[in-house]
């Protein structure tokens, strides 16, 4: 998550982030495994690495499996997010699926490979459209 990075960058631990931000050990713990932060977590966290709010909650898009709406989604959508914790992870794995498809297309054509893997990479594309579409994250 970018709250770890900045924070690597800044060669702090979690609980000198803490100090420095005025927040709990814990909700830094959180906010860097990817859960959910309050508007005023990511003002005092914004302040201390000198940014701005959105540039942390570009990459704080997560789902949140406790939700009415998660569990309204359908069962094929969840299977597929099993494991997956954000957007950005399932965007992840649209561009891998895209870069092995184009690659075995140019390097060595096959019968198999490449449209399996062009297939993968529009389905994934079509699910990050319908959990954009329902609010999944």
């Amino acid at each position: 998550m970018i709250v770890k990075k900045l924070r690597n960058k800044n060669d702090w631990s979690q609980e000198q982030l803490a100090e420095y931000s005025g927040l709990n050990v814990r909700t830094i713990q959180r906010v860097e495994s990817g859960q959910k932060a309050s508007i005023e977590t990511l003002k005092c966290l914004a302040s201390v690495f000198e940014v701005n709010i959105s540039k942390l909650t570009e990459e704080i898009t997560v789902i949140d499996k406790e939700t009415e709406k998660w569990k309204k989604l359908p069962w094929w959508f969840k299977a597929n997010m099993f494991g997956v914790n954000s957007r950005r992870h399932v965007q992840i794995i649209e561009f891998t699926l895209l870069t092995i498809a184009f690659g075995s297309w140019f390097l060595r054509p096959e019968i198999i490979t490449t449209p399996t893997c062009f297939l993968a990479a529009y389905l994934t594309g079509w699910i990050i459209r319908f959990g954009d579409k329902n609010d999944a994250w």
